[in-house]
């Protein structure tokens, strides 16, 4: 017990924070990333903003439509329809197409850097080697934490909040592209080899297609992940139905909470809905 005591504390957190202080050095590379995901933002929200609600409406209800033409799921069409006029009603309409502009953009970062680093896992196993424990610490962290370097690094707003969604919700989609890569039969892999495709060909018109289904799984979890930081998302100033529900909680106001929160619960199924139809579809047919 005397050892124990003697033992001097790590000044772990001391470490970390000189390191924050030192990247803070590179303004200049921060800027560059802001400004990149600034662009995305703008672009969704511009488009959303454009569209009225009724067209909006009828563009959901129309995907929808048409992923699921084989099995016409009625009740699905008329969950979103009276879903979404609900979030109007309300008053959430503005607040939910942030929280989709948010979510979408944490996706679409999350997919171009995950794909490509679940297959180069795949293709090297020492690669899969340094990349797991990462994704395992990217996973197992409270997600309170992310919110601290990113305030440091990008200031306060939709930017630090998408960053924080896209460090917890890539590893799924870089995890499910490996598992998906490596689950394809050597035989079709040797066949491919036996034809004379190089690695390229091989990858794009053989392990890709048969593992799409599983790569689709994994862009599920990221986009359920992404719209879980919604509301952590919003104490760092990221917009949209997290803010109505973190201002709700400031307020001890039940009803205005669960009315938001029952937004975005809609909100979910909706994207849950569609993207596990582009997965169930495909590989069905």
């Amino acid at each position: 017990m005397m050892l124990l005591v003697q033992i001097p504390k790590l000044p772990l957190a001391k470490w970390i924070n000189d390191l924050v202080d030192w990247l803070t050095q590179f303004s200049g590379f921060f800027n560059s990333v802001t400004n990149f995901f600034q662009a995305i933002i703008n672009a969704f929200q511009w488009v959303f903003d454009l569209l009225p609600v009724w067209l909006f409406i009828i563009i959901i209800l129309a995907i929808t439509y048409w992923e699921k033409r084989h099995t016409k799921k009625w009740g699905l069409l008329s969950f979103e329809l009276i879903g979404l006029l609900l979030i109007w009603n309300l008053g959430f309409w503005h607040d939910m197409t942030e929280t989709l502009t948010l979510v979408l953009t944490s996706t679409l970062i999350a997919l171009i850097i995950g794909v490509p680093l679940g297959i180069w896992m795949a293709k090297k196993a020492t690669v899969q080697a340094i990349v797991n424990p990462i994704l395992d610490f990217m996973q197992t962290m409270p997600a309170f934490v992310y919110l601290i370097p990113a305030v440091a690094f990008f200031g306060i707003g939709m930017v630090p909040g998408v960053l924080s969604s896209v460090i917890f919700a890539t590893p799924p989609t870089v995890r499910m592209t490996n598992l998906g890569i490596r689950q394809v039969p050597t035989d079709l892999v040797e066949a491919a080899d036996a034809y004379g495709t190089n690695a390229w060909q091989k990858l794009i018109k053989v392990e890709l297609p048969l593992a799409r289904p599983t790569i689709m799984a994994g862009i599920n979890q990221s986009l359920m992940l992404a719209l879980s930081m919604v509301v952590i998302a919003s104490m760092i100033g990221a917009l949209g139905l997290g803010t109505q529900v973190y201002f709700a909680v400031g307020r001890n106001d039940a009803g205005a909470g669960f009315a938001a929160g029952l937004a975005v619960v809609i909100l979910a199924i909706i994207l849950d809905r569609i993207t596990q139809s582009l997965t169930q579809d495909k590989h069905s047919s």
